[in-house]
């Protein structure tokens, strides 16, 4: 056989496209990435501020009015309330005017992302300094110093997501991409949900009592990690029953290359760009580092929306799973073979 022959030969249509998808899936994840992350600004950051009536409506709407829109403000009664507001996640931080003296108070929560408060801090060091006054910075739900710059929940959840679908394609991968009946998806939904509870008490021990990165019950971490795993796991299930082997590719662009840059943990969802603030909170990475940060520092306030958007992931995938095994398969067509004379002649017809 020639050189073209042999590639012909060993190179198949079907590998081919699969070589093709690789790829798209390296330049999108190149661009996810570097797109979400290359330039973060605050965009419409929730912002309270508690003045004065009259000194509260005119710093409002200049904060408004600031070159790139960095904040949304909004007045808020005194100074508990927004306290209270921060730690509910309805805002980011605030600002306490002091109409008696020339230093006001800047609330943050850097718990909830410290690359966001240390921008709104550095934001009005210079706003006051315009005004000629200062501004002294108070944290009230601030990272654990275990915690560098925020990031271990959102590592804890990208492992969690990391686990789901490298469980569920090694499931794939070993017994064919669609269950053969439905009593073999429910069998691989069990084995996922087993090892969905493992893999979430896991990485609930490791970053609590182990390395001591996150506070919070460990408990309430192990319940979000459960969810997490099943959820990925049960959508690249349903991926794959849909799909084939190409629904792991599809799960890896939806959890990693989408889902990842997009979930809020190098900078929070104000400082990236709108189409990733857009998809984060839908995405799993993006639920489960809102609702792991909510447990570790925010009393496990504001938790809702994120819950769920994870049981959805789960509930479909299990559904489509399920759906799926129970097609009946088109057999595939058996080579009929000749009958042949039995004096020795031709086939007979």
């Amino acid at each position: 056989m020639s050189l073209v022959d042999e590639l012909k030969s060993a190179v198949t249509p079907r590998a081919a496209l699969l070589v093709v998808g690789v790829l798209a899936l390296q330049l999108l994840f190149i661009t996810s990435y570097v797109g979400a992350l290359h330039h973060p600004e605050p965009r419409d950051v929730p912002f309270g501020v508690v003045a004065p009536p009259r000194v509260s409506a005119q710093l409002v709407g200049q904060l408004d009015q600031l070159p790139g829109a960095p904040l949304d403000p909004r007045s808020v009664a005194d100074e508990a309330t927004a306290r209270n507001q921060i730690l509910n996640r309805d805002i980011d931080g605030a600002l306490i005017v002091d109409p008696a003296g020339r230093t006001d108070t800047l609330l943050v929560a850097s718990g909830g992302g410290t690359a966001l408060s240390r921008t709104l801090e550095a934001l009005f060091i210079t706003v006051e300094k315009a005004q000629q006054r200062t501004v002294r910075t108070v944290d009230v739900a601030p990272a654990s110093r275990e915690d560098f710059n925020g990031l271990s929940a959102f590592y804890l959840v990208v492992g969690w997501c990391v686990g789901g679908y490298i469980c569920a394609a090694i499931l794939a991968i070993s017994a064919g991409s669609r269950p053969a009946n439905r009593e073999r998806a429910i069998i691989r939904l069990g084995v996922l949900a087993l090892y969905s509870v493992l893999g979430g008490l896991g990485g609930a021990i490791v970053v609590g009592p182990i390395l001591g990165a996150l506070p919070g019950s460990v408990a309430a971490l192990w319940g979000l990690g459960t969810l997490v795993v099943f959820a990925v796991g049960a959508a690249t299930l349903a991926l794959q029953a849909v799909f084939g082997i190409v629904g792991i590719g599809l799960a890896i662009l939806l959890i990693v290359i989408a889902g990842n840059p997009s979930a809020g943990g190098a900078f929070p969802l104000p400082m990236l760009p709108p189409f990733w603030n857009a998809i984060g909170p839908a995405l799993p990475p993006g639920a489960g580092t809102w609702a792991a940060r909510s447990i570790a520092y925010f009393k496990g306030n504001d938790m809702t929306s994120s819950m769920l958007v994870l049981s959805a992931w789960a509930v479909v995938g299990v559904a489509v799973t399920l759906v799926m095994s129970s097609l009946k398969r088109t057999p595939e067509p058996e080579p009929i073979a000749d009958e042949v004379d039995p004096a020795g002649g031709a086939p007979a017809r």
